[in-house]
């Protein structure tokens, strides 16, 4: 087992990791979201509290077998690994986020706009196809296998999760608690981000990693999933920063 735990993001499965996870050649605990690779457990509430607090729950039970932990998130899993570090910081080696930030000038990119809106909402999740979802992620620079798989967990349970999530967090506004406890984060963190990220700009990771003392990694001509795009330096950036 491991004392590395990797978290997705939204749309995405833990298959999302493989390219780097192979490159880094190491054992890694990467959980799945409830709902987004399977069914949503009974009485989960896929608010972003529930996700945080699931998280913990699994930190909690690795730390207690293996010790201090690494942690890696991209996009909304960026965001539980920086709400449950800072909640859990005792538990907490290392964090490192790609394309993700919880920064409270940040106001949420269109779709996740449109995810917060009841009915609107809705609307996109009737229309929009597997077929759709894989043509976005090839568009978004991930291999057409990789994201045919991807595409194929684009079912009922994860659409009613997305849309609860993002309603719970007023479509990626965060504030309160949320960005309060952003100072409890242990100090060796890494920020990842790529040049042409469409959904979280650079200049917002940037600032983040500035306030927060944390090193900034930038993948040049990458989108936002630079951890498909660029394994390898993306891999060497990790290591460097679990060496420190």
């Amino acid at each position: 087992m491991t004392n590395r735990i990797f978290v997705h993001g939204v749309p995405d499965t833990p298959a999302i990791w493989g390219s780097l996870i192979t490159t880094l050649g190491e054992t890694v605990a990467v959980p799945g979201l409830p709902g987004f690779d399977d069914d949503v457990p009974p009485g989960f509430a896929c608010t972003k509290d529930a996700y945080a607090d699931w998280l913990v729950a699994l930190m909690e039970a690795q730390h207690a077998a293996f010790g201090p932990l690494d942690l890696v998130g991209h996009d909304w899993g960026a965001l539980l690994v920086l709400r449950a570090a800072s909640l859990r910081p005792e538990l907490v080696r290392s964090w490192a986020v790609a394309g993700g930030a919880l920064d409270p000038d940040y106001r949420g990119h269109r779709i996740a706009r449109i995810w917060n809106t009841p009915v609107l909402g809705e609307i996109f999740m009737a229309v929009s196809s597997q077929a759709a979802m894989a043509r976005m992620f090839r568009q978004s620079g991930l291999p057409s296998e990789l994201a045919a798989r991807e595409a194929a967990a684009w079912q009922a349970p994860m659409r009613r999760a997305i849309l609860a999530l993002y309603r719970s967090a007023d479509g990626l506004r965060f504030k309160g608690d949320w960005i309060a406890r952003l100072d409890k984060l242990p100090r060796q963190g890494l920020v990842i981000s790529g040049t042409q990220d469409s959904f979280v700009p650079l200049d917002t990771l940037s600032r983040f990693a500035l306030a927060h003392g944390a090193r900034l990694h930038v993948e040049q001509d990458a989108g936002h999933w630079s951890i498909v795009e660029r394994p390898q330096s993306i891999a060497t950036a990790l290591r460097a920063h679990w060496a420190e």
